[in-house]
């Protein structure tokens, strides 16, 4: 599988396995979850996509589980991980209300707790969450850059930030943001024409695509946008998922789609999106089915 270069000598595999749902498997042992590392490994999916608040913010220690007793896994791995959400649940239990919080003190907080639930020393990948609308972008950025020089974070991002928040955070960085990871599929497309796109091609920023398959809608689509996936589907010898995340491949942004199931077989089936090569025209013929007419 092809290498994608975000900076320096951070290179992700070109297909993201996404562990949002790790922590809510009914089998959470060290032995299972490496079966399911060890099925991307075999494909060339090498990098891994957490967040402090999956899973109710126990997935970071689920992975941890498996780290510890197979340490060697590590270094075949690309983590990624995310915070400043706070939920009323797990360690947070005592908030009185869903929050952000970008403040220096939360996110040193937050990794040194991903550190020891996951029992590694380095964090490959950290992205804020969510915008915070009362990040202070001085107070963030600092706290972000020193997080980068103690060598707890190797390079930091974004996740779900549109642009004037990008340039907001960055303005106030001497580390450079290397990725925003957006929500992008047949099923949310808005990225195509908002703007969103454009404007990190022109900086040559690498995007995480989650949710590449609309939260699985597009698994059970029946309309004319499910004809054309099964039609295009067949001519592969693939299923739907792999023709919806071909679909986000074939963009000249270079997406990087994040996939998550606890299936170990739809696991081993998550590169088989890149046997499926569209033409310009069928590529059209998915958006057009998507948007349910024509482009103007």
């Amino acid at each position: 599988m092809d290498r994608v270069k975000l900076s320096g000598s951070l290179e992700f595999s070109r297909l993201i396995y996404g562990m949002w749902r790790l922590g809510d498997d009914s089998d959470t042992s060290p032995a299972y979850v490496e079966r399911k590392i060890q099925t991307c490994l075999d494909q060339g999916i090498t990098t891994f996509d957490q967040a402090d608040i999956y899973g109710g913010y126990t997935a970071e220690a689920v992975l941890g589980g498996a780290l510890k007793a197979n340490p060697s896994l590590r270094a075949k791995m690309e983590i990624v991980t995310k915070c400043d959400i706070v939920a009323p649940v797990g360690r947070y239990a005592g908030a009185r209300v869903k929050h952000y919080d970008t403040s220096r003190a939360h996110l040193e907080k937050s990794v040194e707790t991903s550190l020891a639930d996951m029992g590694i020393e380095t964090i490959d990948l950290l992205l804020i969450h969510r915008p915070d609308p009362l990040m202070d972008a001085h107070e963030t950025g600092a706290a972000l850059d020193d997080l980068v020089r103690s060598g707890k974070v190797k390079a930091v991002g974004v996740s779900n930030f549109r642009p004037w928040d990008w340039e907001l955070l960055q303005s106030a960085m001497t580390a450079r943001l290397v990725t925003n990871q957006i929500e992008i599929s047949l099923k949310e497309a808005a990225p195509f024409t908002n703007g969103d796109l454009a404007f990190h091609q022109r900086l040559g920023t690498r995007l995480m695509a989650w949710s590449p398959l609309g939260g699985g809608s597009v698994m059970s689509e029946d309309g004319p946008l499910g004809a054309v996936l099964d039609e295009i589907a067949s001519e592969n010898g693939v299923d739907r998922s792999a023709v919806a995340v071909a679909f986000l491949l074939a963009h000249p942004a270079q997406l990087l789609p994040v996939l998550g199931t606890n299936n170990p077989d739809r696991i081993a089936k998550i590169s088989d999106a890149l046997k499926v090569n569209l033409d310009r025209q069928t590529w059209f013929r998915l958006y057009e089915a998507a948007l349910g007419q024509e482009v103007p």
